[in-house]
């Protein structure tokens, strides 16, 4: 009997409730046209469910999803209050912590993996640089780092005086999303410049010990890959050879608080974070989530792109596909990327962000109308 998929839906805050539900409505399409099942559950969660009951989501939604869920998309968390503050724990902590960074604790969620594609119909801020120089995938050490909770401050007379932030660095973390790496470079067509599968370091090891550790590490995955070129990059440096030859790039892989960094920039070349996924992997788990937050101001506006969360979505599927060898979802999963890039192109129908460049003067559409263009495009795609 064929398997119906148990998804946990945490739409969040801000515009994360805006455009959850139009990754939904897609993912309804694509299921009835695509013959597979799925099993939604939505819960509130983040700072502003917080707000109201004093806690980050209920035992029922963290149970739900960290025990029984196939997958779970993750719209974005964070909340303001009526003063414009952010809504924030007791510990300091912004509200909703304890979901995203639970999450990606209690599942060992290793791997974040940020593809970074300019589609045809986007503008981006590198001249004379177009969707055939950027596709590249970078790929960041999720659970330790600078981001691992090991930290402090000291306070003496109630004044704060000194803050420690410990950076850990493990030969077994740096392993696994090193061959995480290795192995997605391994399914891929290579660089755009060469079509070379290579996979590129970006550290700091000319500094910093955790660094060393983590291209020691590299290194030694390397030679077990000898079909895949290893290529190295300070942090700094990267940063401007990017912009510089962004085609250059296959797949990249970096410690945690780094590969934030230069994700950020990956989504700035590649169009906006309106258009930027990102998939948090682990072993047998996964989370999927568009990565622009949950920008408080736009809330309510129906102004929000909601591509990053159709392609995050898109990424969800092929991830399952992929771990139940179910060719049915993986289909799906090409349809609606290919019904974004066939929406993208056209350049009628798009979210403000987008109306830049070349498409300055085009209108801009409501985060629904943009999902409706996709939901057609999918439908005269499987009619055809």
């Amino acid at each position: 009997m064929p398997k119906t998929y148990k998804i946990s839906v945490l739409p969040g805050d801000g515009i994360g409730r805006e455009v959850m539900p139009q990754a939904l409505r897609v993912l309804d399409v694509v299921q009835q046209t695509g013959g597979f099942d799925t099993e939604i559950q939505v819960f509130e969660c983040g700072g502003e469910y917080y707000a109201k009951n004093k806690i980050e989501w209920s035992t029922e939604a963290e149970q739900f999803t960290k025990s029984e869920a196939d997958a779970v998309l993750l719209g974005a968390i964070g909340a303001n209050d009526n003063s414009g503050n952010s809504i924030r724990l007791p510990d300091g902590n912004l509200a909703g912590y304890s979901v995203v960074i639970g999450l990606r604790m209690d599942l060992d969620l290793y791997a974040n993996v940020r593809p970074v594609q300019l589609f045809e119909g986007v503008w981006t801020p590198i001249k004379e640089k177009g969707p055939e120089q950027v596709n590249m995938t970078i790929i960041r050490e999720n659970t330790e780092g600078l981001y691992a909770p090991a930290r402090g401050t000291l306070s003496r007379g109630g004044t704060s005086e000194i803050a420690i932030d410990s950076r850990i660095i493990t030969r077994k973390g740096s392993e696994r999303v090193i061959r995480y790496a290795f192995e997605t470079a391994k399914k891929g067509k290579g660089a755009p410049v060469d079509s070379i599968k290579r996979v590129t370091c970006v550290d700091k090891s000319n500094l910093l010990a955790g660094c060393q550790l983590f291209r020691g590490v590299f290194n030694e995955i390397g030679l077990e890959n000898p079909d895949i070129e290893r290529d190295y990059a300070y942090v700094d440096a990267w940063t401007q050879w990017v912009i510089r030859r962004p085609e250059q790039y296959n797949v990249v892989v970096a410690p945690n608080e780094f590969g934030d960094i230069i994700t950020d920039l990956g989504a700035a070349i590649q169009g906006g974070l309106g258009i930027a996924p990102a998939a948090n992997i682990g072993d047998g788990h996964g989370v999927f989530e568009p990565v622009h937050g949950s920008a408080p101001k736009y809330a309510g506006s129906n102004t929000a792109n909601p591509i990053a969360a159709i392609l995050a979505m898109s990424m969800m599927l092929d991830w399952l596909s992929s771990e139940h060898r179910d060719d049915r979802i993986q289909n799906a999963a090409f349809v609606v990327k290919d019904s974004v890039v066939e929406v993208l192109r056209e350049g009628r129908i798009r979210t403000q962000d987008l109306c830049v460049g070349d498409w300055k003067q085009v209108a801009p559409s409501s985060t629904e109308n943009v999902a409706s263009a996709i939901i057609d495009a999918i439908k005269n795609r499987v009619e055809g």
